[in-house]
């Protein structure tokens, strides 16, 4: 049996001076809940901080983007040796050992085939070779900045042995046979050989050069991997980073003050401006989508970086993702806009809820001000996590393979031709790397939801105070009352927030590695077995989706118990069940109203950092030179996600004080046999109305 909260939280007392004032709004003892959680959450942030420093120490962001030359050396990498400032294209030096790699038998891989990083593409003279030659050291006496200058090219400078070895395609210099085009910082060569190079190549009495269209398709599949545009996609989150602030971070938090802002003053009318707005952006996303899917105008994305030959069409899995969810975004817009219009005639129940929070916006006006504060602090922690995270992506040790091939070549340093260390080299992944980045991930879906759950038991325990103090603005209601509910949260409840998120993120992990699993798991698309697999990943994910829906509905009402009785959270929610439970006729309906509205309200918020994120990826900085993104894809899905959790942080003004103030009411109505003693004299002229509350209990 719970006690009346009216008079645990509710009244005035006589402070140490004798004088009756306004400062136990919630006067009973309280005590630290659920420590135990809040030690596991201080030791998994101390983990989270190991773990991100694993990935500083061994990662290497411009792995993501740039390959590795013959010497291991990341392309692009200026703290290589030599300096590879500039040099970030990855070129195949030796083509039979490309089409060598592209053998449906053979063992010899791509990543064996001896690579070196250039600032440009080479291409076949008209009436001459050219060479592109290794790096220059040992008795060839040039400097880098000379060996460019002369387009990668010392073979006049060879001896004969250097000579006659590399008329055997073992170096040091190899002839350009093929045109090649930059394709994502690799140069993929095109299966159309040039017929002046190779007779000048016949004439020199160098090897028989292989001409299949294997030489293409080798660096064509091996570009298109998944985990290289992975990789990319990955990569493309760190050059947008200008993006993800101004899109993810700036542009939200200003307009969702500008949507607190109006629900105060234009509140009959946000609910049509909502919905409105809301198709509007479901439509423009779309469209954007259409165009950089090549299915609207000539805008499509393309992999090749650079002028390039128009006849040269180059196809990228990126493409194929961008127009899967273009087809996904149609389908969602077209349900989205049926929905709303059937939605239409609940729009004054919406109008009326809205009312609630803007009276309490009106007079607890530093609720505006409050979300500030866990923006600022999840704005610095997304800043480390996205850097930690782009340098666990490219954590692993670079090891020389094991070929177990005919891959000799000439070392200028030794001055002979070498066949014993000849083979390539890759970034090996163990185990534990996989691990480190899903806890990371983890982490940060943790952190996200310990961060809004204690933005909103704050705000709920400031909207509490201003309900059961009924109404009256006294100095501690609308200035302080926030800051007295941050000082209760940090004292007594960081271990019941954390609980809360901790529940909510192990359900979506749950879902999460479902995923990964069925993935993994799944060979045929076809057949009984996978069919009653398929059947059994539906529906234990529709199950997940109902189990997360009603926890963080739980999780809600249990952090206004918390906020208001200083509860655990088991005890919390328990409580706030029972009260919902008991009035769940009254206020059913009301929440699920109010919460549609506020969920469009943030998607809003959301699309229109989609929208602009669009627009800065269109410019000619992302779409050139070495600050080109794969796709538009990820830094687009990321600044509508980091718009959303904004928009969260602010919305969650209104959505806290309908719920606190819905729930303070149904109490004080029980305590008082239906008649509320709390509810201040504005908020009464809503609830109290016959024709208001039948709009919001009844529906038209």
């Amino acid at each position: 049996m719970r006690g009346s909260l009216g008079a645990v939280i509710g009244g005035r007392y006589p402070s140490s001076d004798g004088v009756t004032q306004m400062g136990g709004i919630i006067r009973h003892d309280r005590k630290c809940r659920d420590i135990i959680v809040l030690v596991i959450f201080i030791a998994f942030w101390i983990a989270m901080i190991v773990n991100s420093s694993f990935g500083f120490n061994q990662g290497n962001p411009l792995r993501l983007t740039y390959g590795l030359d013959y010497k291991g050396n990341v392309c692009g990498d200026k703290h290589a040796h030599p300096g590879l400032r500039k040099l970030e294209l990855r070129y195949w030096q030796n083509p039979n050992q490309v089409y060598q790699s592209g053998l449906k038998d053979s063992q010899f891989k791509l990543s064996d085939a001896r690579s070196i990083c250039l600032s440009d593409c080479p291409v076949p003279a008209d009436d001459s070779l050219n060479w592109v030659c290794d790096y220059p050291e040992g008795d060839i006496r040039l400097s880098m900045e000379d060996w460019i200058k002369r387009n990668y090219d010392y073979y006049e400078f060879l001896t004969p042995e250097m000579r006659n070895s590399s008329l055997k395609l073992q170096g040091p210099c190899y002839p350009v046979i093929f045109p090649s085009v930059n394709v994502y910082w690799s140069c993929q060569f095109i299966a159309r050989a040039s017929n002046a190079s190779l007779n000048h190549w016949q004439l020199m009495g160098g090897d028989n050069i292989n001409k299949d269209i294997l030489i293409d398709k080798s660096i064509h599949k091996a570009i298109n991997s998944r985990s290289a545009v992975l990789k990319r996609y990955m990569a493309d989150i760190g050059k947008a980073w200008p993006v993800l602030i101004v899109c993810g971070g700036i542009l939200p938090l200003f307009l969702s003050v500008i949507w607190l802002m109006m629900i105060r003053h234009f509140v009959a009318a946000m609910p049509w401006i909502t919905v409105v707005l809301f198709n509007v952006l479901m439509i423009s996303v779309t469209m954007f989508y259409y165009l950089k899917a090549g299915w609207i105008g000539n805008d499509a994305i393309s992999p090749i970086i650079g002028e390039h030959d128009p006849y040269i069409n180059v196809f990228g899995r990126e493409l194929s993702h961008l127009r899967v969810v273009t087809v996904l975004m149609t389908f969602i817009t077209v349900v989205a806009i049926l929905t709303s219009i059937a939605i239409v005639r609940r729009i004054l129940m919406a109008t009326s809820v809205l009312k609630v929070a803007a009276k309490v916006i009106g007079e607890v006006q530093a609720l505006i001000i409050f979300p500030l504060i866990p923006y600022g602090i999840l704005a610095v922690f997304y800043m480390f996590w996205i850097s930690a995270a782009l340098h666990l992506f490219s954590s692993g040790q670079i090891v020389q393979n094991d070929c177990n091939s005919n891959c000799c070549t000439y070392d200028l340093m030794a001055k002979r031709v070498n066949c014993d260390r000849c083979c390539g080299y890759s970034i090996k992944y163990t185990p534990h790397i996989g691990v480190s980045i899903l806890f990371h991930l983890f982490g940060g879906y943790w952190a996200t939801q310990f961060f809004i759950a204690s933005s909103s038991t704050v705000i709920a325990g400031s909207v509490a105070c201003y309900y059961w103090a009924h109404g009256e603005t006294s100095p501690e209601v609308p200035f302080l009352s926030v800051f007295s509910s941050m000082k209760r949260l940090m004292r007594y409840s960081l271990g019941s927030v954390a609980l809360g998120s901790l529940i909510v993120s192990f359900v979506e992990s749950i879902r999460f590695l479902l995923e990964s699993m069925r993935r993994k798991l799944k060979v045929s698309s076809h057949g009984y077995g996978s069919w009653i697999g398929n059947a059994l990943y539906q529906s234990s994910q529709c199950f997940l989706r109902c189990i997360e829906w009603t926890i963080k509905s739980v999780n809600r009402n249990a952090y206004i118990m918390i906020a208001i009785t200083g509860k655990s959270f088991c005890s919390a929610s328990s409580i706030a069940t029972e009260l919902i439970m008991n009035n769940i006729l009254k206020i059913g309906r009301l929440n699920v109203i109010g919460d549609i509205i506020l969920f469009l309200g943030k998607l809003c918020v959301s699309l229109s950092s989609a929208v602009f994120a669009f627009l800065m990826l269109d410019t000619h900085k992302y779409s050139s030179d070495h600050n080109k993104t794969s796709s538009p894809l990820f830094p687009v899905v990321m600044c509508w996600a980091l718009g959303y959790i904004v928009a969260t942080l602010f919305f969650a003004v209104v959505e806290m004080s309908i719920d606190t103030i819905v729930l303070s009411y149904c109490q004080d109505s029980e305590e008082h046999q239906g008649t509320a003693q709390y509810a201040p004299p504005l908020l009464i002229e809503t609830l109290s109305d016959q024709n208001e509350m039948q709009r919001l209990t009844q529906g038209p």
